[in-house]
């Protein structure tokens, strides 16, 4: 593989992170929502979505995907249905007094949930199949190492530099989260906001082409 196509791949990731996306609009809600290591839980979950993407990519399943359009509509319906059960749940949560939803669960429950939440929501969005179909091998370099192997390379960079900036995304929400935790209204109205960007998301997802 080559040096130059891997710096460029690295250059591209950092831009298209910086593009704001359904996943980074997640880590935020889960960060305001969560605050800080809420934010981080979910970027956890997502780079972890990512990996599987990675190495479903190089043993060759994104492929067998994107040629079953119907096996694709289901993955995109799935992951719109649970983005619509996290804002219902959020909504809900939003309701209940605070001293209840304090009681709740212990705070390990809550990141593990998150963090699978965000497994479930990167797995189960197909435009990131599409992004190692249509642009992942645009940096493969053909000749040197087999293709399955550059993939999980680029797999890695992409993993590494989305991780570092959702991390960070999720920092940055959670401690603004954490500036208006104080007042019962304002976590009540984070919560809501957070319902919204879920039910956003999944709107966004079902009508995308």
């Amino acid at each position: 593989m080559e040096l130059g196509a891997l710096l460029g791949f690295a250059g591209a990731c950092v831009v298209l992170n910086l593009v704001p996306g359904p996943g980074m609009m997640f880590i935020i809600a889960h960060g305001v929502g969560g605050g800080r290591s809420g934010g981080v839980a979910a970027a956890l979950g997502m780079a972890t979505g990512t990996m599987a993407h990675t190495v479903a990519a190089a043993l060759g399943l994104s492929a067998l995907l994107r040629a079953a359009p119907a096996a694709l509509e289901m993955v995109k319906v799935a992951g719109a249905v649970f983005l619509l059960y996290l804002a219902v749940s959020t909504l809900i949560s939003a309701r209940k007094p605070a001293a209840v939803a304090a009681a709740r669960g212990s705070r390990r429950s809550t990141l593990r949930k998150t963090y699978l939440s965000a497994v479930l929501t990167n797995l189960a969005n197909p435009k990131v199949v599409l992004f190692y179909l249509a642009f992942v091998p645009q940096f493969l370099t053909p000749g040197g190492w087999a293709v399955s192997a550059q993939i999980l390379v680029l797999g890695a960079v992409l993993i590494v530099i989305g991780l570092v900036m959702d991390g960070a995304v999720g920092l940055a929400a959670g401690t603004f989260s954490a500036l208006v935790l104080r007042r019962p209204k304002f976590q009540r109205r984070l919560k809501e906001l957070s319902a919204v960007i879920f039910g956003g998301l999944a709107l966004r997802l079902l009508t995308e082409n």
